[in-house]
């Protein structure tokens, strides 16, 4: 019964100042809602960089070639013409463990139909390529490997390129042109949307990959080789046997350099989710920092309300009102605050995050985690910084309180 009177009696006290009382929650409430935001954008970011790294296919190495050293000069990274289609074919052969190898080229070409071009990415591939980036294809079929073999002028192409050469015909069967060669469409890939970074998946052109290095690019290089190993636990050892197998075909021994670099994007996810992870803390902590400036403001508004309700807090011990009572109905105001501000607070904060998704500016995670450690922090924040404003109002000697004017 005690404690329910104490409620009633603080919630008319903060009623009887009600702009005073919504100018010290709103420090929590900011506080709040910047924490739940901020996460969710932090959380956010971590989504994109994990669905960026995964479509790119599960269990993944890429392959992709070194920097050259010329006269003491060294070149970009990839400008190493030394990785070969026979350096795939042995991976492929030789190494226990994978599922699937596809060695690809790509460049940007314009592609043309009748009267309608169209400027995209040109990929040439092996028929691995469709399993290893988990690609399906809606209309037509796939590059096969009597494609390769024969090196067809045969494409397949993404949505983006059928929407924007033919409309809403068929492609399959059409021909397009690519570098001014005419070549057969014999698939659509069923659309992928934008990756999580940004880029269209589906502005592509695949065509075989002997068509794309000797009849379009007219080079006897690849760019990148592609494994996808047959489970998780193997990858390092998958690609300690890359590594090995390749200098021994490039005949690099002893501590000479790699003329190029093998990407284990298991182990690139997991360097990234800690560096977004640590990301998100950060952000959170900065906004929590306003979560402290509400606490103050909530210590300073309780200690200007003891002054303020000197007497009527002698009146109160002279009816004999104990420490605990006076205590307990100040630290009660404090906490109703913290509480009432942390729920204005999430509603903010998730309105916030929300808001910011719908507007495109960022992805945005919203989960119960953030949300109630907010509002727990909160209330905390209301019992901790009302606990001096409550000893103090409760230390007043009856006589000095009724004397105060």
């Amino acid at each position: 019964m005690l404690f329910k009177e104490s409620v009633q009696i603080a919630i008319t006290a903060l009623l009887s100042n009600k702009l005073r009382s919504i100018l010290t929650m709103l420090g929590i409430i900011i506080g709040v809602g910047a924490v739940i935001a901020m996460i969710s954008i932090g959380m956010g970011v971590r989504q994109n960089v994990t669905d960026s790294i995964a479509s790119l296919g599960s269990n993944m190495l890429i392959v992709t070639p070194g920097s050259t050293n010329q006269g003491g000069v060294r070149s970009a990274a990839g400008s190493s013409q030394r990785l070969k289609l026979e350096d795939a074919e042995a991976i492929k052969k030789k190494i226990k463990n994978i599922d699937y190898v596809s060695p690809t080229v790509n460049s940007s070409y314009q592609i043309v139909n009748g009267n309608q071009n169209w400027n995209s990415s040109v990929y040439g591939v092996t028929p691995e390529y469709l399993q290893i980036r988990d690609l399906s294809v809606s209309t037509g079929s796939f590059i096969t490997q009597a494609d390769v073999n024969s090196r067809n002028r045969i494409a397949v192409i993404g949505t983006t390129v059928a929407a924007n050469l033919f409309d809403a015909q068929n492609p399959v069967g059409k021909n397009i042109r690519i570098n001014g060669q005419p070549y057969k469409v014999v698939g659509v890939l069923e659309s992928k949307g934008q990756s999580s970074m940004g880029s269209d998946q589906d502005d592509i052109v695949i065509i075989p990959l002997t068509t794309a290095q000797e009849r379009l690019m007219g080079i006897t290089y690849i760019r990148s080789i592609n494994i996808q190993v047959s489970s998780a636990d193997r990858i390092e050892y998958v690609q300690g046997q890359v590594e090995s197998l390749l200098r021994q075909r490039h005949h690099i021994v002893g501590d000479k350099e790699d003329d190029f670099t093998v990407r284990n994007l298991t182990s690139l996810m997991e360097t990234m989710n800690d560096t977004t992870t640590m990301l998100t803390l950060f952000l959170g902590s900065i906004a929590a920092i306003s979560l402290i400036v509400g606490g103050i403001g909530i210590m300073n508004i309780m200690m200007v309300s003891v002054t303020e309700r000197t007497r009527e807090i002698g009146i109160r011990k002279a009816l004999g009102a104990t420490f605990r009572n006076i205590m307990m109905q100040f630290l009660i105001e404090s906490v109703v605050i913290g509480v009432i501000g942390g729920l204005l607070g999430v509603v903010c904060g998730v309105g916030l995050a929300m808001g910011i998704a719908e507007l495109g500016l960022f992805t945005t995670v919203i989960t119960a985690a953030p949300i109630v450690i907010s509002f727990g922090f909160s209330v905390g924040i209301g019992l901790f910084f009302g606990i001096y404003p409550a000893r103090k109002a409760a230390r007043l000697a009856p006589i000095e309180a009724l004397r105060y004017e």
